[in-house]
């Protein structure tokens, strides 16, 4: 049988820990923050102190990041919708990280519910 993308999803959340905004909230001032979007859309708007490790490259890439290579570490994971950070979150736990919680709904619950958005700025740019 196959699975269609969002089968994937489902079949990681539910065996992920998944978290709402509010939750997320109340966990920013210690954790870390990861965002598994790609560079384009982390420009554009990004939850504060954001790290960006593109899904692609996160397994390859995590270890080297030296607040991100404890696999204890609190580790909030976000994407676009919620998909990408799912699928990242199963990963980062069958690797050994302990601590990883997704933030349901993604950058886009996070935006529309008007919390805190850092972005790039340029001398061309707002």
């Amino acid at each position: 049988m196959s699975m269609t993308p969002m089968d994937l999803v489902a079949e990681a959340k539910a065996q992920i820990t998944e978290i709402d905004l509010a939750t997320a909230q109340a966990a920013l001032p210690g954790a870390l923050v990861l965002d598994v979007r790609e560079p384009a859309e982390f420009d554009a708007g990004r939850l504060p102190g954001a790290i960006n490790i593109p899904r692609g490259l996160l397994e390859f890439k995590i270890g080297d990041h030296p607040q991100l290579a404890k696999k204890d570490a609190d580790i909030l994971i976000y994407c676009k919708t919620s998909g990408r950070a799912a699928l990242s979150a199963l990963n980062l736990k069958r690797i050994g990280y302990t601590n990883v919680r997704s933030i349901h709904g993604g950058f886009d619950a996070w935006n529309q519910a008007g919390l805190k958005v850092e972005k790039e700025t340029t001398q061309f740019g707002e």
